[in-house]
């Protein structure tokens, strides 16, 4: 049976902060936005332009140990890589939008990349692959 990642969680701060970022200015997709009367809280959703299968889930931290991992989910690594079709386009897009960028642009062995920064401070690479690797 084939599998994939269908979700991954993001804490955030707040819902309407984080949709902002990752709508507004990254020009993600918001797929889903309803509300969990029983949990009290927002299923959100957001997509990367073009995605098929991965989305991010924006989960509003709602206790005092998870709000410690707002921006720091990966204790300061890199957390999640962007792939891209067009670095510059997006890199460009960015800036504009007011992203930012923590490494500047350099070409590696496996393609173009920068660092950026998301709404919380969580690092993500923005990536132009030079080569594709599909899983499996």
């Amino acid at each position: 049976m084939p599998q994939h990642l269908g979700l991954i969680s993001v804490v955030v701060r707040d819902y309407d902060e984080a949709i902002a970022f990752y709508v507004g200015k990254l020009g993600f997709a918001l797929v889903e936005d309803r509300y969990q009367p029983a949990q009290d809280k927002r299923w959100v959703v957001v997509s990367p332009p073009g995605a098929r299968e991965c989305c991010l889930l924006l989960a509003r931290a709602t206790s005092d140990h998870q709000t410690s991992r707002v921006g720091d989910q990966t204790g300061g690594r890199v957390f999640l890589f962007l792939y891209t079709d067009d670095f510059w386009r997006d890199f460009n897009a960015y800036k504009a939008n007011g992203v930012t960028f923590v490494r500047e642009p350099r070409t590696e062995n496996y393609g173009t990349v920068a660092v950026f920064l998301d709404v919380n401070g969580n690092q993500w690479d923005l990536v132009q692959p030079t080569v594709v690797h599909a899983p499996g």
